[in-house]
This record gives C-alpha cells, sequence and structure tokens, in this order.
C-alpha cells in the first residue's frame, strides 16, 4: 500500500514532464523483479499451467481434474512434487460436484502431492482465458514451470501501460507503476492483467468502432466473467455484440465437455459465498444478516445497472465503466485483490485516481481473512475515499461551470 502511494505521489509530481517511451520502459523495469520469483500472493498461476498442458493433450481440464489417473503422463515435479507419472491418486472419472457445502468444501481442498489448488476439481476459466493457457503452454518448456505466464503477463502489463500512454503518460504511470501491477501480473501472473487490457481497449474503441468494442468486450469477459458488468456502459449494439462474442466462445468447448463446460464455477459461488451472500458484502454485513445482505446487494446491483444506462449518455465511457466497476467491487467486497487490476487500469484512463482505494483495500481485506468486521470497516474506509474524492472534485468544478456561465451571459 505505502509503495503505491508513492508511485502515486511521485506521478502526481512529475507527471507532466513524462513521455510516452519514458513511462513504458520504467513499467517494463517494474516487472521485472516479480518475473524472477516464484509466484508469491496465489498458486493460481499452477493451474493456469495445468489447463494449459491438458488443452495440448487433447483433453478438456472442464472435464478432467488435475489428479485424475488419466492425465497422469501430463505430471512434472515442478506441479506435482510428490506425485509421478506412474503413481496413482485414485482420482477417476469425470468430476462431479455435491450439492452439500461441506462436501463440495472437502473436495475442493488442497493436496500436498501437487502445487496445483482445489486439485479434485476442474477449472473454472472461461474459454478465452483457457486458449491464453494453451498458446503459453505451446511456447514454454515444462521445467520452467509458470514462468511462462509470468512473462506473458509482464508483457500484457507493458502493452497496457503503452497503450495507456498513448492517451496520455502521466495517468499511464498510475497502472505501469503500480506495485499491484507489479505483484498480480509478472509475480503471480494473473489473467485479471489480460482482462484489464482488453476492457481497456474496449473503451478506447467504443465510440468510433462500437460492434469492434463489442467484440472485445465479450472476449475479456471470456477471460474472466467480471466484465460482463460494463454492459449497461456500452451502447445497446456493443452489449448484444459482447453477449453474442461470450456465448460463442463457450460453444467448442461445450461441444467437447456438455454439462461439464461450466467446470468449477457452480462450486466457487457456494464457496465464496456468492450464492447466499454469507462471505459476501462485507460491508453491509456490518449491519445486515447475510439473507438480508443478499437482498440489498442485488438491489444495489440493479441501481447501478440503471444508473449506468442512464449516466452513459452523459459522461465519457471511461468514467462511466470506471465508477461502475469500482462499485461493482465495493457492493460484493471480493477478498481477491487481483480481482480490481481492470479497475487499476480504468482509473488511469478514466482519470479518477480516488478509485484506486478500492484494490489497496483489497489487500488489507486479504490479509484480515477470517475476520469479516475487519474487512468490512476496510471497504468502507475505501468507500468513504472514493466518496471525499467525488465530492471534491465535483466541488472544484461547479464553481468553474457557473464561471462559464456568468461569462457567456456577459457576452
Amino acid at each position: 500500500m505505502a509503495g503505491s502511494l508513492v508511485v502515486a505521489g511521485v506521478v502526481w509530481r512529475f507527471g507532466r514532464r513524462l513521455g510516452v517511451v519514458a513511462v513504458v520502459v520504467v513499467a517494463g523495469v517494474c516487472q521485472l523483479p516479480g518475473v524472477v520469483h516464484a509466484p508469491i500472493t496465489s498458486t493460481d498461476a499452477y493451474r493456469y499451467v495445468w489447463d494449459g498442458r491438458v488443452q495440448l493433450s487433447g483433453s478438456s481440464p472442464y472435464s478432467h481434474v488435475p489428479l485424475d489417473d488419466a492425465l497422469a503422463q501430463l505430471r512434472d515435479p515442478v506441479l506435482f512434487p510428490g506425485l509421478s507419472p506412474t503413481d496413482r491418486s485414485g482420482v477417476t472419472g469425470p468430476p462431479r460436484l455435491p450439492k452439500d457445502p461441506a462436501a463440495l468444501a472437502a473436495l475442493s481442498t488442497d493436496d500436498p502431492r501437487t502445487r496445483i489448488n482445489r486439485p479434485r476439481v476442474p477449472t473454472i476459466y472461461p474459454p478465452v482465458a483457457q486458449a491464453y493457457f494453451t498458446v503459453v503452454a505451446f511456447v514454454t518448456p515444462w521445467s520452467v514451470g509458470t514462468l511462462g505466464l509470468q512473462i506473458a503477463a509482464a508483457l500484457l502489463a507493458i502493452a497496457l501501460t503503452w497503450l495507456l500512454a498513448v492517451s496520455d503518460p502521466r495517468w499511464a504511470a498510475l497502472w505501469g507503476w503500480s506495485p499491484i501491477v507489479a505483484l498480480e501480473a509478472g509475480n503471480a501472473a494473473h489473467i485479471d492483467v489480460l482482462a484489464a487490457l482488453l476492457i481497456t481497449a474496449a473503451v478506447m474503441t467504443a465510440a468510433r468502432r462500437p460492434k469492434l468494442a463489442g467484440v472485445i468486450l465479450g472476449a475479456a469477459a471470456g477471460v474472466k466473467l467480471l466484465p460482463l458488468l460494463l454492459l449497461p456502459a456500452f451502447r445497446r449494439r456493443s452489449s448484444l455484440v459482447a453477449i453474442g462474442t461470450f456465448l460463442a466462445c463457450y460453444l467448442p468447448h461445450l461441444l467437447a465437455a456438455g454439462t461439464l463446460v461450466l467446470g468449477f464455477l457452480p462450486g466457487y459461488l457456494t464457496q465464496e459465498g456468492f450464492s447466499d451472500g454469507s462471505s459476501r458484502s462485507a460491508s453491509l454485513a456490518l449491519l445486515l444478516p447475510p439473507e438480508a445482505r443478499q437482498l440489498v446487494a442485488a438491489a444495489l446491483a440493479i441501481g447501478l445497472a440503471a444508473l449506468a444506462l442512464w449516466r452513459a449518455r452523459h459522461e465519457p465511457i471511461a468514467i462511466t465503466c470506471c465508477w461502475l466497476y469500482g462499485a461493482a467491487l465495493l457492493v460484493a467486497t471480493p477478498t481477491y485483490p487481483w480481482y480490481g487490476l481492470p479497475l487499476i487500469a480504468l482509473a488511469a484512463l478514466a482519470q479518477r485516481p480516488e478509485w484506486l482505494a478500492v484494490p489497496l483495500a483489497s489487500y488489507l481485506a486479504y490479509a484480515s481473512f477470517g475476520h469479516e468486521t475487519r474487512q468490512g470497516l476496510i471497504h468502507l474506509t475505501a468507500a468513504v475515499v472514493v466518496l471525499t474524492g467525488l465530492t471534491l472534485r465535483h466541488r472544484s468544478v461547479t464553481p468553474k461551470r457557473f464561471d462559464g456561465i456568468a461569462a457567456t451571459n456577459q457576452h
């Protein structure tokens, strides 16, 4: 958190002198320390490696779990330090997820024989993410583990820095130089950086090429489902194209895996509290029980979507997408800080730095896992920071509007 605040201060003080090349080069340097170390914040990258490897073998990560003995020939000492290709795990057959929460929790625990998280359940990642994993796996030797994905994520972060810098180098530095981006891209290799790049590209092309923007937004949703939250900010044509693109991405996997194509998504929603509100919306949890919390969160989501539909007619799409995505995170309060990567990019694109408080708060909440009240207070503090920033901006803009009206009337 301190590093992010330092970067913001440096950019604010000296940012006007920055050029595109300088911002991009420094962004590349920021990614280097993370690339040379194994992932720190999560083990998701090991699952990415496995999913890509499974697809290259001609199998589906939706139809097989990592411990499945049918895929034993794909094991190596990096991903499976305690299980060789000749060993048997005892896991066979297509994945079946129990409906009982306790049984589901037991099934999705980690196994010391592998670095892959939740090795007894299928993948959760959508088709475009799977295509990305496969491409990286194709050019990555097994012996280097997650390094290929870390390099790819670092390159994506640098590419997004350049894309933002073309518009404004000063604001691009908020993304490219961010310690959060360095940690979650070059080190943890989270696919959220790919989603951030596609979301930014969709927003930047929305005005001139709405159909292309829809295709890009649909592809972003095919990386991670969260970009679907931004549909109300786009034109109707773009939104329809985005939905069509998203569904089309699933078609090949639907033909290959059938009803298993959802993977672990239903189980994830149950386990993470999205289905009953038990461990979501930490800020609302300060006052409401889980049942009421879920209803209020749903009402807030509908209200945000309606407000975005109306505001999209009166403000730049980058601003609408920024507050819509950020507000959704504040309502749902996911405990994983890398979910905020697209918000950092949108905050830079929309020039709304107050929204950086949301991903920063996620780190504190992540460190407070299991302490619901503390998490709620952390996210509530982030909401206060955002509202304070919006209020200060509104107060600074309003006098200028009155001055402009007065000047016009005098003429």
